[in-house]
């Protein structure tokens, strides 16, 4: 109410002012056209004049806006098309999200051409013919969204390589990948697969040549760092010790290998292994002895003593460790074989019959029945032997046995026969 009233007055106030001036400043207008003359005052002329401005500048606007109505029905035409895209472009999406695969291709595809965002378009749908199985459909979507979009390749090979490690098709992917790599090295997309393809494909060494960029990137933990690179060394470890000609191979990986992945067991037992094929049980038995003052383990002291370096110094060694350790069985075992490389024949007796005392042991059994059978000693050696046979059957698992009813009918059988 008070900006209605304030607006008022001050209409009455400029009318005010403005009669007072027409009043104050009289004037006229006189035009002459030939013989004919037209006069008026000066007031009513000059709103004459300003009412024929604007009726030649309305006049303009709808002359220029008639001139261009095709120009300006296409403009509307493609915005209308364009809002259109954008609402079939979202249903398509949502529809992806929710696992409407076939509404979902249909949306995008539909839509895309008249999309701001062709790519997306393509590439979803791409997706969601995939999830339905139609592999050529993809592909043929893949290739439009390389050409919808200037440098798109990066998005397009990714995608086509998910898709092929998604159908198995993993050769062909470490392929794209490796292509995507040497283009955009270090991006982490194209890294996370490439790790997934290595493990699809068993390719241990690309696998662990690719774990210090991971790390670099802080695309891996150092939990899932630390068992992909154990999974990958044992692999070409046990695969490189399968030929003795690749020792060089095997002390080359060994050298490459994280400090703390040097310490596993099993990967010392295997490189120890690997070693002993190529030749080189002198490195071996360094390297074992190394790893027990270490870590003492029970497979690194069973396999030290399989091995024939020095026999005289490995006893050696192998006794002091007694010290520390007076009734470790694996040790006792270990000790009665080397004694016997040293053809210590009673001393190697002691030490077998030593461990199994400390753990009843089939192999020990075995060892000693077979110490005794050469050594002409045919009850003891027959005995051990029973032993042995009794403390592997306990180990065997648990499984139906025929009884004596059933041996006496299969012997009887076989007489028939």
């Amino acid at each position: 109410m008070r900006k209605l009233l304030l607006i008022v007055v001050l209409g009455l106030a400029l009318g005010a002012f403005f009669g007072q001036l027409m009043v104050s400043v009289p004037g006229y207008w006189l035009v002459r056209v030939g013989e004919t003359s037209y006069q008026t005052s000066f007031w009513f002329g000059l709103v004459l004049l300003l009412a024929a401005f604007l009726v030649l500048h309305f006049a303009l606007r709808v002359l220029m806006r008639l001139n261009r109505p095709v120009s300006r029905l296409k403009v509307w035409n493609s915005r209308t098309r364009h809002r259109n895209a954008m609402k079939r472009t979202v249903r398509g999406l949502v529809a992806l999200a929710e696992g409407r695969w076939k509404h979902a291709e249909k949306s995008l595809v539909k839509s895309a051409d008249d999309s701001g965002t062709p790519l997306v378009n393509y590439l979803s749908a791409a997706l969601a013919a995939h999830y339905q199985g139609r592999y050529d459909q993809a592909d043929t979507l893949l290739k439009k969204a390389h050409l919808s979009t200037d440098g798109a390749d990066i998005a397009v090979g990714l995608m086509q390589a998910q898709l092929m490690l998604d159908r198995q098709q993993y050769e062909e992917a470490l392929a794209a990948l490796t292509r995507l790599d040497r283009q955009l090295p270090n991006h982490p997309q194209v890294l996370k697969q490439l790790k997934q393809a290595y493990l699809s494909v068993s390719d241990w060494d690309g696998l662990r040549r690719l774990m210090p960029r991971l790390a670099a990137r802080q695309l891996i933990s150092p939990e899932e760092r630390h068992q992909l690179e154990r999974r990958a060394y044992q692999a070409l470890l046990s695969k490189e010790a399968r030929d003795p000609s690749n020792v060089e191979r095997v002390r080359s990986l060994w050298a490459d290998m994280p400090d703390a992945l040097r310490s596993d067991v099993e990967l010392v037992v295997l490189y120890a292994e690997a070693l002993v094929r190529g030749n080189e049980e002198g490195i071996a038995e360094r390297l074992l002895r190394h790893s027990l003052k270490e870590h003492w383990d029970s497979r690194l002291v069973l396999r030290y003593g399989l091995l024939n370096v020095d026999p005289a110094r490995q006893l050696v060694h192998a006794e002091k460790w007694l010290q520390e350790r007076p009734n470790d069985p694996d040790l006792l075992l270990t000790l009665g074989r080397l004694a016997l490389r040293n053809a210590y024949w009673g001393k190697a007796q002691e030490y077998f019959e030593a461990s199994q005392r400390q753990r009843p042991s089939g192999v020990v059994c075995a060892e000693l029945a077979r110490l005794f059978a050469n050594l002409g000693e045919h009850n003891k050696s027959q005995l051990y032997y029973r032993q042995s046979v009794e403390l592997l059957d306990k180990s065997l698992p648990s499984l139906p046995q025929p009884d004596d009813q059933a041996a006496t009918a299969l012997a009887g059988k076989k007489k028939a026969s």
